[in-house]
């Protein structure tokens, strides 16, 4: 088996397609040997680190109650909504899992907000990191984890490609981006509220109207945009062996999907994306691999501190 480390970028719920790019991947033989995931890309890669069954985790994605998904937990930092639902999802799945129980070595990206660090986070209890690297800045709230605050890890590292590599120095990287190429964000959705808040209609339409909830719609598009500009250019310079892109641009991060179109997604991105995986072994780019330096390329969160 020809052994790969991946990089999965975030992208809310099109986050579900990485399930499809993981699993095909194994189907066609590859070995994957590390995961680094940033935001959605924490999620699924958690799941698949753990050796969770795909059916489990479909089952646990059909039973999900939409409307209460983003609903908040008391203790929940200053944001618009809530990730109870994730929690609910990852509990059954992960139960009391760390980083260190993994089959495959794992990593999720952060931000602090206080020190703008940005951290990577490899040790400790999993589904706490990964609702660190998923807290999208004034979205979800914020997780405290030590002496840190954290939030989404895609402010300044969307498809942590150095991650990747840095888990597995001499392995091809394969990165995952849910966002199309530069020219063709303009046909991409405006992220819109969720249709299953647990706000009446005309109170949600009502504050859509007032003019600090439009500045923050601008602002949270203005973010989405560098967010997406950021990972061109950490690509284009940590130059990931390749890059897969599912045909999920139409599907907004916050949309009610159908996970089973997303998951085929991710294998058809695969099946077209096979070529440029298979020269990825050609021997002139595994002589320029065993080059790699093997330093992590951002701070290590001390778990325990």
């Amino acid at each position: 088996m020809a052994d790969i480390s991946i990089a999965l970028g975030g992208g809310g719920v099109k986050g579900i397609a990485h399930l499809g790019v993981l699993k095909k991947l194994k189907e066609e033989g590859f070995n994957i040997r590390a995961i680094a995931g940033t935001s959605a890309g924490g999620v699924a890669g958690s799941v698949f680190s753990a050796n969770i069954p795909l059916s489990e985790v479909r089952q646990s994605l059909s039973n999900l109650n939409n409307r209460h998904f983003f609903s908040r937990s008391h203790q929940d930092r200053p944001s618009l909504l809530g990730l109870r639902g994730l929690v609910n999802i990852l509990t059954p799945l992960l139960k009391n899992r760390t980083f260190e129980d993994l089959e495959i070595p794992f990593a999720v990206t952060t931000v602090d907000i206080h020190t703008h660090n940005e951290y990577i986070i490899h040790t400790g209890p999993i589904i706490e990191a990964v609702l660190a690297t998923a807290a999208i800045p004034g979205v979800f709230p914020s997780i405290k984890i030590g002496h840190t605050e954290l939030l989404d890890g895609g402010i300044l590292d969307p498809v942590p490609v150095a991650v990747a590599r840095w888990l597995a120095p001499k392995l091809p990287v394969i990165a995952v981006c849910l966002s199309p190429e530069p020219e063709k964000w303009a046909t991409l959705p405006n992220l819109q509220a969720p249709p299953d808040i647990p706000i009446p209609l005309p109170i949600l339409e009502y504050l859509g109207r007032l003019r600090v909830s439009q500045a923050f719609q601008i602002f949270v598009q203005s973010m989405d945009i560098t967010s997406r500009m950021i990972a061109e250019l950490r690509m284009q310079v940590e130059k990931p062996d390749v890059i897969i892109r599912p045909n999920v641009h139409h599907v907004g991060i916050l949309d009610r999907v159908d996970p089973d179109e997303l998951i085929e997604a991710g294998i058809s991105a695969v099946e077209e994306a096979l070529p440029k995986i298979h020269h990825s072994f050609a021997w002139y780019h595994q002589l320029s691999r065993q080059f790699n330096a093997a330093e992590p390329p951002a701070k290590l969160l001390d778990t325990d501190g």
